[in-house]
């Protein structure tokens, strides 16, 4: 093909110059640019995006994008301490193997038509991780773990008509920057106000002082995390959840809920909304997909009726020893009342539902039991041993479940620097760099370690670090 034939996009079908006539012909326009006159002139682009070439085959597309790809490592060949929202967690096999299935992957969500075992799946999903919180209502999971903080902020405001909620200085600022953009502006009818609790610098855990300090009677919620951000397990967890119920506000908790075959259910020191992410219940590490987040409460209509998501419920039938499955308080939602829904609800990843449930099933309580145990053995093992390098300190004093943090103050290298030292030379993921979130813990990384992590890959991480230091 010469470069003065015109080209046909094999994946537009308008793309050619005598469909564009044609087009053009039926609205009445000269020029394509007549149909774009109503936009001011000073709102158009004077000079052309410099784009490459269009690419005229699928088999040429392909090979550009694979070769692109190549360019990226990721935790399968390299080594990774990396966390901090989204863990590499082993998935067994048949998870994937079950969430493949057509009645899984490609069913109608909402329709009864396609339900083959889905909404059982789901209840299963529900009973299973309400059995973990120690919760009598869970919520279908929504987008993300930062999501699931808004969805339950805005229900807490909902619930007490109060618009305050107090959150800890020790917070992921992606998801704070999530809860945010929930909270709205504050120019904003619907603003709820954020306020940052100090947090005890030794111990990484919540100042009780300063939230009792900082409470009151505007407050809606006191949402903390357990374990926190920086991998601390707070101590104080009853005292806080005391301390709100005091003044009439909600107590949100998240929760890792891969920790809980070891720490205490949220609900048995006071919770009353949890939230956390499903994304180490059998879901892979992606970027740019939502990985899952849940809610959960205990059964009490107050919080039923606050829901913004779909709720599952199981029901006897006329047969004996059968169930149904189905939606429950789903007119609630934006899909059944529109505007006036509990907040609004849109597509989620109702699919990694039942890759959770899967991911239960096959651990059961013993199972989470063990592999809690083993991420907080090999976790200590991984912070004693890089605690022995010289110049180098472990930050978490208190206790801590899978993340911890490391100082690197002394060693006169930032981070950065020794981060790309371990990428470049050893094959290795550093810990998150903390350094411009958190500036009063100098220069301090967020390590990570799971059940995927053996003795042999913290010591080669820990020679790797001596090295990087020397």
């Amino acid at each position: 093909m010469s470069s003065n034939e015109p080209f046909f996009h094999p994946w537009m079908a308008n793309s050619g110059s005598n469909i564009k006539q044609k087009m053009l012909a039926e609205t009445g326009a000269a020029t394509i640019e007549e149909l774009f006159e109503q936009i001011p002139e000073d709102h158009r682009r004077k000079t052309p995006v410099n784009l490459p070439p269009s690419m005229r085959s699928e088999a040429e597309l392909r090979r550009h994008l694979m070769s692109t790809l190549k360019k990226n490592k990721d935790s399968e060949q390299y080594l990774s301490f990396l966390g901090a929202g989204c863990w590499q967690h082993h998935v067994p096999a048949v998870v994937d193997e079950i969430i493949g299935r057509t009645e899984f992957l490609t069913p109608v969500w909402g329709s009864p038509q396609s339900d083959h075992g889905r909404n059982q799946a789901w209840f299963e999903f529900n009973s299973q991780l309400g059995e973990l919180l120690k919760t009598d209502v869970v919520q279908l999971p929504v987008y993300s773990w930062g999501c699931a903080i808004g969805h339950a902020i805005r229900m807490a405001t909902r619930i007490t008509g109060r618009r305050e909620v107090l959150v800890p200085h020790y917070c992921d600022p992606e998801r704070l920057s999530v809860m945010q953009s929930y909270c709205e502006p504050p120019d904003m009818q619907q603003h709820i106000r954020i306020v940052h609790v100090a947090a005890d610098r030794k111990a990484g855990s919540i100042d009780l002082a300063d939230l009792a300090a900082k409470i009151s009677d505007q407050t809606a919620a006191v949402y903390f995390e357990q374990p926190g951000y920086l991998g601390t397990i707070e101590p104080q967890a009853a005292e806080v959840a005391a301390l709100a119920r005091k003044h009439g506000a909600e107590t949100i908790v998240g929760v890792d809920p891969i920790s809980l075959g070891v720490l205490k259910a949220p609900a048995d020191y006071g919770a009353d909304i949890v939230v956390g992410p499903t994304q180490p219940l059998g879901v892979h590490m992606n970027c740019g997909g939502g990985v899952g987040g849940f809610m959960a409460s205990r059964d009490e209509e107050k919080y039923v009726r606050e829901y913004n998501g779909f709720l599952v419920s199981i029901s006897e039938t006329r047969k004996p020893g059968q169930f149904g499955f189905g939606l429950a308080s789903a007119h609630q939602t934006s899909y059944g009342m529109r505007e006036d829904g509990k907040d609004w609800t849109g597509n989620s990843v109702y699919l990694w539902a039942i890759a959770n449930a899967v991911y239960m099933s096959l651990l059961g309580p013993d199972g989470f039991r063990e592999v809690g145990e083993l991420i907080i053995s090999r976790a200590h093992y991984a912070a004693n041993a890089l605690g022995k390098i010289k110049k180098v300190k472990i930050l978490s004093a208190g206790g801590f479940f899978k993340e911890f943090v490391v100082n690197f103050d002394k060693t006169g290298k930032t981070v950065a620097e020794i981060n790309e030292r371990l990428r470049k030379k050893h094959q290795i993921f550093g810990g998150k760099d903390l350094s411009a979130e958190l500036p009063e813990l100098g220069q301090s990384a967020l390590y990570c370690v799971t059940e995927i992590h053996t003795q042999d890959d913290v010591d080669r991480l820990g020679e790797a670090i001596q090295e990087a230091v020397s």
